[in-house]
């Protein structure tokens, strides 16, 4: 997996080509600012593009707009937002530009696991959200709520989902069978009128109608 990493921070950005490398993936770049990062994945053409949201020269959202010209531009190439807070407004924005996107927050990716496999799910086309990003997005949603049809059960299902989770994940957390978990995320895709199509791209509409965005 070939990697573009933009964080203005000499030291994490060292951190986190050292982290990344032992994740599995290769840095091709290592930038500071959004017009390299744009340059960057001109230039080397990643499978992913880990982006701090704050950076030169105002450090307030050009990680993101950079972000969106690479989805422009450079369609197909994932992109995983890494920030030190939850900001509702940016990760919207980032999540309407459709799969293969993610934001997690700087103190979670320290693990591992999870930071292999959150690229992992980015680069295959999923949503994957620190757990955080997605109760401060459902918490200020904008939109009339389209989940009233939802049960209790299929709403829990349907966060796991927007955190990224498998529907085995799924089932082990809300301990209920494979079979169950297949159940609830085929009447939610139904209820939310999310015609068939591939599983995937309907697990992230149904994602984006849940966030509100």
């Amino acid at each position: 997996m070939r990697v573009v990493l933009a964080e203005d921070s000499l030291l994490l950005r060292e951190g986190l080509v050292r982290l990344l490398d032992e994740a599995g993936a290769s840095v091709v770049a290592a930038v500071g600012d959004g017009k390299a990062l744009v340059e960057a994945v001109h230039e080397h053409r990643p499978d992913v593009a880990v982006v701090d949201v704050r950076m030169p020269p105002t450090f307030t959202d050009e990680g993101l707009r950079a972000s969106l010209e690479v989805r422009r531009t450079v369609p197909g190439t994932a992109i995983l937002v890494l920030s030190q807070y939850v900001e509702e407004s940016y990760a919207s924005d980032l999540l309407t530009a459709g799969g293969g996107v993610g934001y997690l927050l700087k103190d979670r990716v320290a693990k591992l696991a999870d930071l292999s496999d959150a690229l992992e799910r980015v680069v295959d086309g999923g949503t994957v959200l620190d757990p955080e990003v997605v109760s401060a997005l459902f918490a200020h949603r904008r939109r009339r709520d389209p989940l009233s049809t939802l049960s209790p059960r299929e709403r829990e299902v349907l966060g796991l989902m927007a955190e990224g989770r498998t529907n085995t994940a799924i089932g082990r957390t809300l301990v209920i069978t494979q079979g169950a978990v297949e159940k609830h995320i085929s009447s939610i895709f139904t209820k939310l009128g999310l015609p068939p199509s591939g599983d995937d791209h309907r697990r992230v509409m149904a994602v984006l109608t849940w966030l509100g965005v």
